[in-house]
């Protein structure tokens, strides 16, 4: 039996990348819930919803045709780009869809709602830091909101930030699985500089991050980073993807892509997590990007492709 045994879990975001993880770490114990955008499959001891959460009023309305005790937050809009475009979509689908949820759990009483920020994306230091995006702004404001939520109205709400999570099924525009699929199809990856250090953390293990705050106690109110506590050079990790999957006719082109403006780079301290979820990431580089490789060469091998 789990912790979790007997209760009604709402995953949003169930088809991403962290999504999927946590749906597959939810035991046949659990009432499990899902949303997607799209008309998914049945699937035993699951139950879909198609939805758009960025739609005003849909997320309410999921709420009071779920009455879940436990929601695990992680849909949203993913955009990393600079651009005027990508405010309103990241506003409607990151800000105004977490808000409602968050006056849904507290009208119908849920136990636990764990909610997404972004630690690379959030801004840190001083109160006058500027978000370096439309997509970190919306984060940024919905943990506010759900930090406000615990104060004011003693929402049951903790707030994960994972640093850079990366593996199997990740979107192609990412840069693990960019560089990835670029190699696999014998081409060279147009990146950056590559002098970026990250916090690389691997998705699986993101998952089992979520799944500890859905059910750890006393961390209502708090803002939690997830990552490995260890900070790679992105020229590092792209090596080693090609260190790992070995001769190909292309090669990692660096300084193709101008550096996106106002980057972070963010050291975290572990042992925070440890203490407040007793998680640790337990997947090294190597072995996450070995594993990573390994699933997108089935899926080209699938496909027809290298």
């Amino acid at each position: 039996m789990s912790a979790l045994t007997g209760l009604r879990v709402l995953v949003t975001g169930a088809t991403g990348m962290i999504g999927r993880g946590v749906l597959d770490l939810l035991e046949s114990d659990v009432d499990a819930h899902a949303v997607s955008r799209h008309e998914r499959p049945p699937a035993p001891g699951l139950t879909w919803h198609r939805l758009d959460l960025g739609e005003a009023g849909a997320p309410t309305r999921l709420m009071d045709e779920v009455a879940p005790d436990v929601v695990i937050h992680l849909a949203g809009e993913v955009r990393g780009e600079r651009s005027i475009e990508a405010v309103r979509p990241t506003l409607s689908s990151n800000l105004v869809a977490s808000v409602e949820i968050l006056e849904a759990a507290t009208r119908l009483g849920c136990r636990r709602v764990v909610s997404s920020g972004s630690l690379l994306e959030e801004p840190v230091g001083s109160a006058q830091a500027v978000p370096p995006s439309p997509y970190g702004a919306s984060r940024w404001a919905a943990s506010a909101y759900a930090r406000m939520f615990h104060a004011l109205f003693d929402t049951p709400v903790v707030v994960l930030r994972p640093s850079f999570a990366y593996g199997p099924g990740q979107e192609t525009t990412k840069l693990v699985p960019h560089v990835i699929t670029k190699l696999l199809a014998g081409e060279s990856p147009a990146l950056s500089s590559g002098d970026r250090l990250i916090d690389f953390v691997f998705a699986p293990d993101v998952a089992e991050a979520y799944m500890a705050a859905a059910v750890a106690p006393d961390v209502e109110g708090a803002t939690i980073d997830i990552g490995v506590g260890r900070l790679t050079s992105v020229r590092d990790a792209v090596e080693t993807i090609a260190e790992l999957i070995g001769p190909v006719p292309g090669t990692p082109a660096f300084g193709q892509v101008p550096v996106r403006p106002l980057e972070q780079q963010i050291e975290i301290d572990p042992e925070v997590a440890v203490r407040a979820l007793g998680w640790r990431a337990g997947t090294s580089l190597e072995e996450g990007l070995r594993r990573t490789i390994a699933w997108y060469r089935d899926e080209a091998r699938g496909s027809g492709g290298a």
